[in-house]
């Protein structure tokens, strides 16, 4: 992670990131919640643009990995707009969306800011409206009233937080209950055994996007990291058909 730069926005934020130039489709990797750009899946797909000559950007958002800020400021709104930023900034032509977990759900808000540009959207486990799904009607209503939430976290000691800040922005943002306008190309990938995220939500993502060219691969065996050597092969797989 050496080739690791910083890109300071407006108000001083530092955001990570690496990037790699090429041809083809800019692939722009977003990370799942709580999550970076040294994970499995983006550092495999990052290595591939590098082998392949294919243009890849991936980066931290602010309060993760080696980004500053913190974390507790997070919002989608905060972090697409960071995406943006980087995008404007470091990324000409078409762009490949890749959003793993809540990065699924954040690569629809960025995605709508990038109609003209979009090559396709490839969805890993994605995570739209999990505010919604994902919190019981409890969980909810302390959220709405400022409190914070704790939940135990399968991937690590500490138990993963949602903040109120982060839920009232997130509530602005649901994209489940109404039509997508978007009509790039869009793959998903799910699996079946995911125990964080219904593969439901990619069916219901799949009819809920105007795309006449959406495909559902849902993997038998497949848990939510989706990180096992035949997973990252199968999303190469997708990533390889924006290629050509």
């Amino acid at each position: 992670m050496s080739d690791v730069m910083h890109h300071t926005l407006y108000d001083g934020r530092r955001i990570a990131f690496r990037f790699t130039p090429g041809t083809g489709p800019t692939l722009v990797f977003l990370p799942g919640y709580m999550s970076d750009m040294a994970g499995g899946k983006a550092t495999a797909l990052f290595a591939e643009a590098q082998e392949k000559g294919r243009a890849c950007l991936l980066l931290d958002y602010s309060g993760c990995g080696q980004s500053g800020g913190d974390f507790a400021d997070g919002s989608l709104s905060r972090w697409r707009d960071e995406v943006l930023a980087l995008v404007a900034s470091y990324v000409a032509g078409p762009v490949l969306l890749v959003g793993s977990s809540m990065g699924g759900w954040l690569m629809l808000l960025v995605a709508e800011h990038l109609k003209h540009r979009l090559a396709g959207l490839i969805g890993i486990a994605p995570a739209p409206d999990f505010t919604r799904w994902g919190y019981t009607s409890e969980q909810r209503a302390q959220l709405a009233a400022g409190e914070t939430i704790h939940e135990p976290n399968p991937y690590g000691p500490e138990p993963t937080p949602t903040y109120p800040g982060f839920f009232a922005d997130a509530e602005c943002h649901l994209r489940l209950e109404g039509a997508i306008d978007l009509a790039c190309p869009v793959r998903l990938i799910h699996g079946k055994k995911d125990a964080d995220v219904p593969c439901e939500i990619s069916l219901r993502l799949k009819s809920a996007l105007r795309s006449d060219d959406v495909q559902v691969t849902l993997v038998e065996d497949g848990d939510h990291r989706l990180s096992r050597e035949i997973d990252i092969a199968r999303i190469k797989a997708l990533v390889a058909e924006f290629y050509g």
